[in-house]
């Protein structure tokens, strides 16, 4: 594998390998110094970068960061390339593929059209050489749709997951949630818990009580229990009313093994929720978390720097055309990003990142407590990832899991964002909120002034 320098002043830097310059290219962050993968200075991180700009597009299909020998995701990004795709920006190198998506003719059309031919480590490196700006303006561009009782990600609009966490499961806990979040125009993208007793019996329990809570009301949304893939195949062959199958992936192998999960099991539970054939205006019945980390954290990272693996992950994403995507950007913690400005940085990167390999990628704007960062910080990528374009946000009564204990965006911070920006529901939820008349019927963004009388009864029947 071929190494790279690049001169900076009378000094000449050295990177042993492809993935040693992507380490060393990548903005500062802890997790990549933690793992011993971070330049030693801003000028080694320039000298990076530089010589990562004039790298040909080309040379990441022939040189690997993780051996196709030795790894599934490795061979899926390969063997799944579209070259006649990449034949389009074949002739670019790094920094030439940045100018040209920064330009008009990368716009919407052409940008779906070259997305199977850009592999993750072409935009990883991409996105390390971007200003910010340059990161929510191509994002901007994107436009990926995806549909299962609504359509998710037309332009013009910002879906949300309701997450009724309750530390005990209990029934009426997660109800009073579940009905503060529609109230605020939450639970477009989907209503999904994380339980806290997680076996197939309570994921069971819970995901019928959705079904009912949907069914009833005639809500134009899809339900979810984040439980792991197994419990989720072993709930449909009990005949549970399965909508989506949730699951946490990462960038390589050995991370997805860590999880009990390989591409084989995944596209078993793909086609056991297709069998159920419970959309109504699409299929895309997956839905994947990630979040930069997760390799390192199981020591499966190869040597590659966390953003890079994070980028990895979305390879495999895209295989399953899930309905839902997101990073939890904030979620595992300082070892890997220290602060808010690390988080606000990665948070854009994987939004770019996912969008422009054809993902519809939402984020959860969160931290962990004892991380260098606060509410401020979160309002600062949640405005700025509206800006962008994200597809979903979370939906938290009062921004505190109290399941999961950390810190994540608001019903309030949801409704904050698509007033500011301009940004609607999913449009058949959105119609279902007038209906209801939680939303006034002549504005949008305006909050019925009186509790519906449905809800109302559904209010009184839980006291």
């Amino acid at each position: 594998m071929s190494s790279f320098a690049h001169t900076v002043g009378s000094r000449t830097y050295q990177f042993r390998d492809l993935k040693d310059l992507m380490a060393k290219a990548t903005p500062a962050r802890s997790g990549d110094y933690l793992a011993g993968l971070a330049a030693a200075s801003a000028e080694e991180r320039v000298a990076a970068q530089m010589a990562l700009a004039e790298l040909p597009l080309s040379l990441f299909l022939n040189q690997m960061v993780v051996p196709y020998e030795q790894d599934e995701v490795t061979r899926l990004i390969i063997d799944d390339h579209d070259r006649i795709a990449f034949a389009r920006i074949a002739h670019l190198t790094v920094g030439d593929f940045r100018n040209w998506l920064l330009g008009d003719a990368a716009d919407e059309a052409v940008l779906a059209t070259v997305a199977p031919g850009i592999t993750p480590e072409m935009a990883a490196a991409v996105s390390k050489i971007m200003r910010i700006q340059d990161l929510i303006l191509v994002a901007k561009k994107c436009r990926v749709v995806t549909r299962f009782r609504n359509t998710i990600g037309l332009a013009g609009c910002m879906s949300t997951r309701l997450q009724p966490n309750h530390p005990t499961d209990d029934a009426t806990g997660i109800a009073a949630s579940v009905l503060d979040g529609l109230l605020y125009g939450s639970g477009d993208a989907v209503i999904g818990i994380n339980p806290a007793t997680d076996n197939v019996p309570q994921v069971i329990k819970i995901v019928t009580m959705l079904d009912e809570i949907i069914d009833r009301y005639g809500i134009p949304t899809q339900s979810c229990v984040l439980t792991h893939v197994t419990n989720t195949i072993a709930a449909i062959e009990r005949g549970a009313p399965i909508d989506l199958v949730f699951q946490s992936i990462a960038g390589t192998e050995a991370a997805n093994a860590s999880f009990g999960i390989n591409l084989a099991l995944l596209a078993e539970a793909q086609q056991a929720a297709l069998s159920l054939q419970r959309g109504t205006v699409g299929n895309n019945v997956m839905y994947f978390e990630t979040g930069q980390g997760s390799a390192l954290s199981a020591n499966a990272h190869h040597g590659v720097d966390q953003q890079t693996c994070e980028t990895r992950a979305y390879a495999v994403a895209r295989k399953f055309q899930p309905l839902l995507v997101n990073s939890v950007v904030g979620f595992i913690g300082p070892e890997y990003l220290y602060d808010g400005k690390q988080i606000v940085r990665a948070g854009l990167e994987d939004h770019f990142c996912a969008k422009l390999l054809g993902l519809p990628m939402g984020c959860d704007v969160c931290y962990t407590n004892h991380a260098e960062a606060d509410q401020n910080d979160m309002d600062i990528l949640l405005t700025l990832l509206g800006t962008a374009g994200c597809t979903f946000v979370m939906g938290i009564p009062g921004s505190d899991d109290i399941m999961l204990n950390y810190q994540t965006t608001s019903f309030h911070d949801a409704l904050y964002a698509r007033r500011v920006l301009g940004l609607k529901p999913a449009p058949e939820f959105e119609a279902w909120l007038k209906e209801m008349e939680i939303f006034t019927r002549d504005d949008y963004v305006t909050l019925g002034k009186a509790l519906p009388a449905s809800f109302q009864r559904a209010l009184a029947s839980l006291k």
